[in-house]
């Protein structure tokens, strides 16, 4: 193995890593607003959202 296959590794695996990390960061941190913006919303209204989830009627 020469120099050559040894820097196509290291650029392979460097790129899987980046899509590992890249993968990860975007599946914690996606949509999250979203979520901490109805909290927020309930939370200044002064119910939880248990408390909405209790007053729908049955189905």
């Amino acid at each position: 193995m020469d120099r050559t296959d040894m820097w196509i590794l290291m650029v392979e695996a460097g790129v899987a890593l980046f899509l590992l990390v890249f993968i990860v960061w975007w599946t914690m941190f996606a949509g999250r607003k979203e979520v901490d913006e109805v909290d927020n919303n309930a939370d200044a209204a002064g119910q939880s959202r248990a408390t909405k989830d209790d007053d729908r009627p049955a189905p």
